[in-house]
């Protein structure tokens, strides 16, 4: 039988705080659900406090069939949570609590030996905003061996980045995922200039040696740009992929692009076409915005079967 690839989602677990009720949250958590559902061990790195919201975060992980044996107890500090408000368009805005246990990640023997045995490291620039936990996400990348993939999926919430930290995150990764609203403030901060969506794409490769970069666009499906084979005549040659996107009744946007990077993830690692990474991305993402909340279940249906709904 094939080993399943360990993908690890690190940085921030949290609850959101929705008008109706509070539901598990935060990237890491919200990639490695979807990355479990697509057949892949999806593993989360995070912190929670030691009260009743981390006991119940912990709780809530084992019963979505994630494990919380990397998940660290924080005595001092709270477990993060998130004020989440939904507009007409089911697109949400936040209010993050800070500090939160999150802020606080650890670096340990624990956290060595997972980043030495991990196939792919997912991590963003909101669980980057203190130094604690800037450095140690930092050191679990660098810790990783030569195959793992590290992926950086940006996602800019508040004020809580900075050039420094969104330019040391793409020198750290391989594949980098941003949204079509984020890529000219990326561009900004990394001192490139923006002019389209592709050129944009190739210029974060070149600078940061990049081997993909992905750029979603909402309903209106994404952009991938990937390193193709030096030629003699062309010092760098790219494959690009562009996808329309599905068309759903949007229940809620919230967890869709951390969906999409899983599906994305899966069939990178899979050395599937670049066409079908962007199909299954766009599909799987398209799937969590069609339901309510960011890890919704499957009721009893093979994942494949909700997929197949999606068109």
């Amino acid at each position: 039988m094939t080993r399943k690839k360990k993908i690890v989602g690190l940085g921030e677990v949290l609850w959101d705080i929705f008008p109706g009720g509070a539901r598990l949250g935060g990237a890491p958590a919200n990639f490695a659900y979807i990355a479990n559902l697509l057949g892949d061990e999806g593993i989360v790195a995070s912190r929670v406090g030691k009260d009743a919201r981390g006991h119940e975060a912990l709780q809530c992980m084992r019963e979505l069939g994630l494990t919380v044996d990397h998940v660290q107890k924080d005595g001092k500090h709270a477990t993060g949570t998130v004020n989440v408000k939904i507009d007409g368009e089911g697109i949400p805005s936040y209010e993050i609590a800070n500090p939160a246990a999150w802020d606080f990640l650890e670096w340990t023997r624990d956290w060595e030996n997972l980043a030495a045995d991990a196939d792919a490291i997912c991590f963003g620039s909101l669980a980057q905003r203190s130094e604690q936990s800037r450095r140690t996400i930092r050191q679990f990348s660098r810790s990783a061996s030569s195959h793992a993939v590290r992926i950086f999926d940006v996602n800019l919430r508040q004020s809580y980045y900075s050039a420094a930290t969104i330019s040391e995150s793409m020198k750290l990764a391989e594949i980098v995922k941003l949204n079509d609203e984020e890529l000219p403030k990326i561009m900004t901060l990394c001192g490139l200039p923006y002019e389209d969506e592709l050129s944009s794409a190739k210029r974060l490769m070149r600078a940061y040696d990049l081997q993909l970069v992905s750029i979603t666009r909402g309903q209106s499906g994404s952009l991938l740009v990937c390193g193709g084979e030096a030629s003699e005549h062309e010092a760098t040659a790219y494959q690009v992929s562009g996808h329309p996107g599905f068309k759903v009744q949007v229940a809620d946007t919230v967890g869709a692009g951390d969906a999409f990077t899983a599906g994305l993830v899966h069939e990178y690692l899979s050395r599937a076409p670049l066409d079908r990474m962007n199909e299954m991305a766009n599909r799987v993402g398209a799937w969590v915005a069609s339901e309510v909340g960011a890890m919704p279940p499957l009721r009893g249906r093979l994942l494949r079967e909700c997929l197949a709904g999606i068109r």
